[in-house]
């Protein structure tokens, strides 16, 4: 009798020890899940900054010099999701035309035949954006600079952009 008196005790004793195993097991848990979730984020923005360098450089070889904000707001536009998802401002977004030695051109000129204002690379580039984590708190970090050189194309002086043909239209 005595034995089973003491049985029942040991197990009121460890009554809620499955609830505290639980809340342990069950916080690293999502911990963890949400900080993979967070880097997956993390990967997608760089991702999407890097694609945005390129399409703007893209563009920027092949479109008017002159349209420094229609190139802006093609970059950063998704086929999914209208509007500029990363809330990246003109400021952030640089094109630079470029002579062949990749020093910029003050005032780049579009001409045929070159002279010695026709740029011959575009570059694209992103600097001072700040990547806003949400988890564990919400903190900020300065992305590292994102670049594209390309070489320069038509600078849009030619017209060479029929709907027809797949090549970008300005």
């Amino acid at each position: 009798m005595f034995r089973l008196t003491d049985k029942t005790r040991t197990v009121k004793r460890q009554r809620g020890i499955y609830a505290v195993e639980f809340a342990i097991v069950g916080a690293v848990f999502l911990i963890t899940l949400f900080m993979v979730i967070e880097f997956g984020r993390l990967l997608y923005t760089w991702n999407v900054l890097d694609e945005i360098t390129r399409r703007g450089a893209r563009l920027a070889a092949v479109c008017p010099i002159d349209d420094q904000l229609g190139i802006f707001e093609r970059a950063t536009l998704t086929p999914d999701e209208p509007g500029n998802p990363l809330n990246l401002t003109t400021d952030q977004l640089q094109i630079q035309y470029l002579t062949g030695d990749g020093i910029p051109i003050g005032s780049p000129v579009a001409v045929d035949p070159p002279t010695v204002n026709t740029p011959v690379f575009v570059r694209a580039r992103i600097t001072g954006y700040r990547y806003q984590a949400f988890f564990p708190i919400s903190l900020f970090f300065d992305a590292p600079a994102f670049e594209t050189t390309l070489p320069a194309e038509s600078l849009g002086v030619l017209g060479l952009s029929p709907a027809d043909t797949g090549v970008t239209k300005c």
